[in-house]
């Protein structure tokens, strides 16, 4: 058999192309925040993680352009060698004060802050235990681990306290949860989850991608339910509330000096670039001084979540700003979609294995920026097609 013979037995992308109704790789040729342009064809944005709206804010272009003119476009080289800038300190430095840990390690990408940490983290006869959905780089990083991967029902802490009370006592344990849960909008239960770790002498992870500018004030799950003390550790994105790309681990200095010196994700990859990094920063300065962003952007959650039931659509346990629209089938849920960007409503397909088997849904997701004339009309256009669909009464 040739190596290449999956590629080419591989039809389901090329099938739902020919269809029309492909819902991956669309060029937006404007963006504008909240709003896009697909060639002429104007769309409300449902589908980012651009929870603040900063991408497009001046101060954070600004930095972004002043940092390349002082600094050059890239580092060239790896943070080890030639490529951490007194930026990067700084960065790590803020970061590690916002969430209430003693240092932060900024990488290239939020991906590979999981590959790296826990892949160095966890050794030969240690475990790592995560929830069944969390994020895929948590599950790539534990692949790569040299320990074993034990995971447990999605928010059950019956099923983790099986898993972890299953493992020798004396043994190396981490426990890794995303604390807002990229798909389903909902909070992983930080308390009970400290109190097992503790129980069971286990070490704490928790991918707040997704809840950094959401939850805590912008700082967190672990601030919004208080408990950063005890979480072991605090992993973010730059990619969404901070307009940016790359990532940070954070935690004890002890524990972040081993990863700089053993996290190969780290270790073997070019530095953050300058303007990326002084876009992180301008964004953090406004999370702290436009706390009125953080508080619109949970109040527009409220209001999606109730419009949505009200109307009858099912949208899970979300607690957030994203917000699932389950449907079901797998065809039935592409055209949905179609439906909803034909009528200028963008929204994020999931499909099995990114979901359950029959859990196919459309993500939604909201911003700071979001008017309520714009809210307004989604809901008007959902409501439309949820109907036609037969998704609602």
């Amino acid at each position: 058999m040739d190596l290449f013979d999956k590629c080419t037995s591989f039809t389901r992308a090329r099938d739902a192309q020919a269809t029309g109704i492909y819902p991956l790789f669309i060029p937006l040729s404007q963006s504008e925040g909240s709003e896009a342009y697909v060639g002429d064809h104007r769309i409300i944005m449902c589908g980012a993680n651009n929870y603040l709206g900063l991408t497009t804010h001046p101060k954070v272009r600004q930095a972004a352009i002043d940092a390349i003119r002082e600094f050059g476009t890239g580092c060239s080289g790896s943070r080890l060698q030639n490529g951490t800038l007194e930026i990067h300190r700084e960065l790590e430095r803020r970061l590690a004060e916002y969430v209430g840990k003693e240092r932060a390690l900024v990488f290239s990408t939020g991906f590979q802050v999981n590959l790296g940490v826990i892949s160095a983290l966890v050794s030969k006869g240690e475990y790592v235990v995560t929830d069944k959905e969390d994020h895929a780089s948590i599950v790539d990083g534990c692949m790569l681990a040299r320990g074993t991967m034990k995971r447990f029902r999605h928010n059950s802490m019956e099923d983790l306290e099986r898993a972890l009370a299953s493992l020798p006592l004396e043994v190396g344990k981490l426990v890794v949860v995303d604390g807002v849960f990229s798909v389903g909008g909902e909070i992983a239960p930080l308390p009970e989850i400290v109190s097992l770790c503790k129980k069971y002498s286990a070490r704490f992870l928790v991918d707040d991608a997704h809840a950094i500018g959401v939850l805590g004030g912008g700082r967190g799950t672990s601030a919004h339910f208080g408990v950063s003390d005890d979480v072991d550790l605090i992993m973010g994105t730059f990619s969404k509330s901070f307009a940016s790309q790359g990532g940070f681990i954070a935690g004890d200095e002890s524990v972040i000096h081993y990863l700089a010196h053993h996290a190969r994700a780290f270790m073997f990859s070019a530095a953050l670039t300058p303007p990326n990094v002084a876009a992180v920063l301008a964004a953090l300065d406004i999370m702290i001084e436009e706390p009125e962003r953080i508080a619109r952007l949970n109040e527009i959650g409220v209001r999606m979540r109730q419009a949505y039931r009200d109307l009858g659509f099912e949208i899970g346990d979300s607690q957030t700003p994203i917000i699932p629209i389950i449907i079901g089938d797998d065809l039935r849920t592409l055209l949905v979609w179609k439906r909803l960007y034909d009528e200028g409503v963008y929204t994020n397909v999931f499909l099995p294995p990114g979901v359950p088997p029959n859990q196919s849904l459309l993500r939604t997701s909201y911003m700071a920026t979001h008017t309520d004339e714009q809210l307004d009309e989604v809901l008007e256009v959902m409501e439309r097609v949820g109907k036609e669909a037969h998704l609602i009464p």
